[in-house]
């Protein structure tokens, strides 16, 4: 969750330094993301952003659609506004009672998205979600819409409605096997193009002291400790309880899904994804973060960048 401004910075010029695709961030309950992102454009750092994700019960899609719309203004480049519904119990905190398909649920969000962010005023009253407006026009970079998914269900939807499906702990032949075709599904049913992937990879870069399941632990315990993560690993090979996320975290280094090695080892490790058919990695060194510092974790991000730069130029790369 962003809260330092100082690392958020830090964070930021990296990514403008590098040249890298852009700058991805989850929901914050503390500095909220799109503020968050904004003060960044204040500060005269105006890269690409991302959300991975927001969660759609906190505001209405008309106000989502604001909000995305105003970071492409702001920073005068694409914007990938990622949603999730989040966790059941979270949303019937907010709502009353949870989502009976969150896949309904998600898909109507985005479509009264795009049609507002496309300019339409938008007569629509669904199951979840109800609009009669519009948008005043402005001409504004594109705002690519993506869904967080993790299963093939949420994969055929996101391939019907977003533009990005947006992963997260998804090991590279879970995606080539199960989710990418779930995705192509979802888009022929709708005879549309299929969204771009684009999976955030937790990584470090192998150094002395380290501990690369402590590492995973570190970044990772809270997904670990939650059933919808625990059960989609378990669908791709891996050994994970809900009730020990410390041996989970030693699952996802084993099982190649923490990436840990020589930026070099690591880089090609990342090859896997693109070969996939991931069209975007996001790396997330939060484990050196939370364990070492900011300055630790953006030397392995540094580190890391070069080494695909080397081995595969084309890749897309962001943070």
């Amino acid at each position: 969750m962003a809260y330092d401004l100082d690392h958020l910075t830090g964070f930021a010029t990296t990514v403008q330094e590098l040249g890298m695709q852009r700058l991805y961030m989850g929901q914050s309950v503390l500095v909220e993301t799109h503020q968050a992102f904004a003060y960044l454009a204040g500060k005269g750092i105006r890269i690409p952003t991302g959300t991975s994700v927001t969660l759609t019960p906190l505001r209405h899609p008309l106000e989502a659609a604001v909000q995305a719309r105003s970071l492409a203004l702001l920073t005068g480049a694409e914007t990938v506004a990622g949603f999730s519904t989040g966790d059941p119990g979270f949303v019937a905190a907010l709502r009353g009672e949870p989502y009976k398909s969150p896949r309904t649920a998600i898909a109507e969000y985005l479509s009264v998205m795009r049609r507002l962010l496309d300019g339409e005023t938008v007569e629509f009253q669904g199951e979840y979600f109800s609009v009669d407006e519009n948008l005043l026009h402005v001409p504004h970079p594109r705002v690519s819409l993506g869904i967080g998914v993790l299963r093939s269900g949420m994969a055929f939807t996101a391939g019907q409605v977003a533009d990005v499906a947006i992963t997260l702990l998804t090991p590279a032949d879970y995606l080539k096997d199960q989710i990418i075709p779930a995705l192509h599904k979802g888009a022929a049913s709708y005879e549309r193009p299929a969204p771009r992937v684009t999976a955030i990879v937790p990584c470090a870069v192998r150094r002395p002291g380290r501990d690369p399941r402590q590492l995973a632990f570190a970044a990772h315990e809270l997904h670990l400790s939650g059933e919808h993560y625990a059960s989609m690993l378990r669908g791709a090979g891996l050994d994970v309880d809900a009730a020990d996320p410390w041996a989970g975290a030693g699952s996802l280094v084993d099982g190649g899904v923490f990436q840990y090695g020589t930026p070099d080892e690591v880089a090609e490790q990342l090859e896997r994804y693109a070969e996939a058919g991931v069209t975007e990695i996001a790396l997330t060194c939060a484990g050196v973060l939370l364990t070492e510092g900011m300055e630790a974790a953006l030397a392995d991000v540094r580190d890391i960048v070069d080494a695909v730069r080397a081995r595969t130029p084309r890749m897309s790369v962001s943070f």
